[in-house]
């Protein structure tokens, strides 16, 4: 495989083991959160999904985006399902352009995000989105451990 397949295949899994944690979590603890301070359940899937679309855009521009202005903050916080039907054309977005890309692209492409501390090449970028996914992933299992709520295994 190629990297750019492989890139690809690590999004599209950690996506897969995430739609199953996230269409696992009951209605009633959606909103749950572990302090006033914290994300809710359903606040964190948007976090994800947001934080991808960011992401995208983010690689497109080659580094932070002076402004940015949510596509998901005008939509009402309903269900997982309204969130992943709402993420689906974004999501798509994104693969296409990291599919448009070619393996030179992964290390000589720049993203400079030194506002916030980093400059990386374009292949380290796109794994740490996944990374930052999948960090989210055990942050909700520890939130339904905390909650008393039974987890679905991700490790299929």
């Amino acid at each position: 495989m190629k990297s750019i397949e492989l890139i690809i295949l690590n999004l599209e899994e950690v996506r897969r083991r995430n739609i199953k944690l996230w269409t696992s979590i009951p209605k009633g603890t959606l909103h749950w959160k572990p302090d006033d301070k914290a994300m809710s359940c359903l606040e964190m899937v948007r976090h994800v999904l947001d934080s991808e679309h960011y992401y995208h855009l983010s690689i497109k521009n080659q580094g932070s985006l002076p402004v940015y202005e949510s596509p998901y903050e005008k939509q009402p916080l309903i269900s997982v399902e309204a969130e992943l039907n709402f993420a689906e054309p974004y999501r798509r977005d994104f693969l296409e352009t990291i599919i448009s890309f070619s393996e030179n692209d992964l290390s000589n492409i720049k993203i400079d995000r030194s506002d916030v501390g980093y400059i990386r090449d374009l292949g380290d970028m796109l794994l740490r989105i996944a990374y930052h996914e999948s960090v989210h992933t055990g942050q909700l299992l520890d939130y339904l451990r905390t909650a008393g709520v039974p987890r679905i295994s991700v490790w299929d």
